[in-house]
């Protein structure tokens, strides 16, 4: 009798040997079929990327070009894949200017983690075929032309931190209902697209949902009260739809939130009387173009991070609080078309306060019920402003000097208001300043010479004040070499309108010259203005001939000659205007017919009304 092998519990070497054997048979298989099976894979990972391929019909910048079977498809250019398995986890190739579909074989990249195609021309609808990543975390579509309706069945993918499909052609209501399975979402991101319909109260099911990103849509109803019940909600952007209603408190109750931002809605009620406390995190606060009201409470300060505040175009009332430079991080303050003020002489003695704010760049205090004058300590402000506006009030007295510190000035706004007195002089040493009004206030003297000192001045607003002096084009207005819009209207300028000025400003869009005593004829050079779409020198004492190289000026669209003492025939010519749509050459000398060949002037509305016809 054998003794059995109590180690092994074999009865036999030879026995043990034959083990081994088919062991190792079975190994071998075994490697075999996974190598096989991990071939197979990706081969399918291989042919959905073709199949991608094949449905972008331009690629002009040739990032396709490596997609070809001379090397792995991991090498391709935009392709990641995992180091294991060899598996497409990523796609990246945004901004590429792809023009096509995206294939819904894209569904079959199963280990898939990141998409990103933003910055492109796709077209088409998402594929629903979406909804197989189950790994998905990040899908990037946005920049695109992308249409249809978002897939709800991105709910399948439970991965998903970041969906970003803004600035696309989308439509139909957002599938909050189904996408709030969505535990893991932090960021949603569907601005600037065509959604409707209202934002569901599902969305506080959203419960690691950070930023909300819905501006420039067709949304509708109230904001759900379910959106202060985030906890981790930092940011909401809704501007810009047809949402109504009142922002509920909860909302302001979210000390994590940094940015509020619903401008361009029907939103009403008041700002929460503690919200600077409730929310001491807030960075941006804009609800400009509602119907808030109410005052603006000193609260607002203890938010002391605050950098961009923007109430404008609503109904806040009363005084400004005078500690508003404790917010010292702001960069853009907005209050313009409100009831702000009381026509007093202390409604701007909150200025003092802001000298704080060296990061200030923007400062809107216009339209609104503003009075005294302008404290000189205005011009302590940071040199750091690029735009600054106080117009439309019932601001009075002179400008201060100072205006000339503000070497960052890009537009100044001091129109509609009653200030006095002359221009300073220190306006000629802002030399980035691009655009000036100072219309509609009670100025006079001579314009110094060195406004135009800064050659990027392209909008000059002067109208309806008292300057005066001769020879305003040679002498100031000369040096505004990029003047696009020019209004000197309603003053007492005097002299010729200069030939040298006409023929070296090109680039001038409007040129109202109305309501003053400009002498001589309108020279020829008139014609050089190729760009003129507005021109107006009614009201003048000009005389001589209408020079027949106004012609020249094509796209003419108003032109205002009236009561002035040009004689003369029309000329035939002017016939080739094309946009030509208000023409008045009343209260003049002219003689002669009406030209018939002006019949052809098709959107022409208001014509030659005092002139004799044969």
């Amino acid at each position: 009798m054998e003794v059995p092998n109590t180690m092994w519990g074999f009865r036999s070497s030879s026995t043990l040997a034959n083990i081994f054997l088919l062991l190792l048979v079975a190994m071998i298989f075994s490697v075999s079929h996974v190598s096989a099976s991990k071939q197979f894979k990706n081969e399918t990972d291989r042919l959905a990327l073709l199949e991608f391929k094949k449905q972008i019909y331009d690629d002009p910048l040739g990032v396709l070009n490596s997609w070809n079977h001379s090397q792995h498809h991991c090498q391709w250019e935009g392709v990641t894949c995992s180091t294991r398995h060899q598996r497409v986890i990523a796609l990246t190739l945004r901004h590429k200017h792809f023009s096509g579909i995206i294939s819904p074989h894209v569904g079959n990249l199963s280990f898939m983690r990141l998409i990103h195609l933003e910055e492109n021309q796709f077209h088409g609808e998402i594929p629903q075929e979406f909804g197989r990543l189950l790994r998905l975390r990040v899908l990037n579509l946005s920049n695109n032309a992308l249409g249809g309706k978002i897939p709800a069945n991105l709910s399948y993918c439970s991965e998903l931190i970041n969906i970003c499909l803004q600035r696309n052609k989308l439509e139909g209501k957002i599938p909050i209902d189904q996408l709030s399975s969505l535990k893991k979402l932090e960021r949603l991101f569907l601005f600037v697209n065509n959604l409707t319909g209202e934002i569901p109260s599902s969305i506080g099911n959203l419960s690691s949902l950070t930023t909300l990103g819905l501006a420039f849509n067709n949304l509708e109803g109230n904001l759900p009260m379910e959106m202060g019940l985030l906890k981790r909600f930092a940011g909401l952007g809704a501007a810009e739809n047809n949402l109504s209603g009142i922002i509920p408190a909860s909302i302001f109750n979210s000390s994590a939130i940094t940015v509020i931002s619903v401008a361009g809605n029907s939103f009403h009620g008041s700002l929460p009387t503690n919200i600077g406390l409730t929310l001491p995190n807030l960075k941006l606060l804009a609800v400009a173009e509602n119907k808030f009201s109410g005052n603006l409470l000193t609260s607002i300060t203890n938010a002391s991070g605050l950098e961009e505040l923007d109430l404008s175009s609503n109904k806040f009332a009363g005084q400004l609080p005078t500690n508003l430079g404790d917010l010292t991080q702001l960069n853009f303050l907005s209050l313009s078309d409100n009831l702000f003020g009381n026509n007093s002489t202390g409604d701007l003695d909150f200025i003092a306060s802001l000298t704080n704010c060296n990061n200030l760049r923007i400062l809107s205090l216009s339209a609104n019920k503003l009075g005294g004058n302008v404290p000189k300590i205005m011009a302590n402000l940071s040199n750091q402003l690029t735009e600054l506006f106080v117009g439309a009030n019932q601001l009075s007295g002179t400008i201060p000097q100072g205006f000339g510190n503000f070497v960052n000035l890009m537009k100044l706004g001091l129109e509609l208001n009653s200030f006095s007195g002359i221009i300073p002089r220190d306006f000629g040493k802002l030399p980035n300043l691009q655009g000036l009004r100072l219309d509609h206030n009670d100025l006079s003297g001579q314009i110094v010479s060195t406004l135009c000192n800064n050659t990027n001045l392209f909008y000059l607003d002067l109208s309806f004040n008292q300057f005066e002096g001769g020879n305003i084009f040679d002498n100031v207005l000369m040096n505004c070499q990029n003047l696009q819009y020019l209004d000197i209207s309603q003053n007492n300028f005097t002299g010729i309108i200069s030939p040298h000025f006409l023929e070296t400003h090109s680039s001038l869009i409007a040129m109202v010259l109305s309501e003053n005593s400009f002498t001589g004829s309108l020279p020829p050079e008139v014609g050089k203005l190729v760009h003129l779409v507005n021109f107006s020198v009614s009201h003048n004492q000009l005389a001589g001939a209408i020079p027949i190289s106004l012609a020249d000026c094509s796209e003419l669209e108003n032109l205002y000659m009236e009561a002035n003492f040009f004689q003369g025939t029309i000329p035939p010519n002017l016939a080739s205007w094309k946009s030509i749509q208000k023409l008045d050459l009343s209260s003049n000398n002219l003689t002669g017919p009406i030209p018939r060949e002006l019949e052809k002037l098709q959107y022409l509305r208001i014509g030659v009304p005092s002139l004799p016809s044969d």
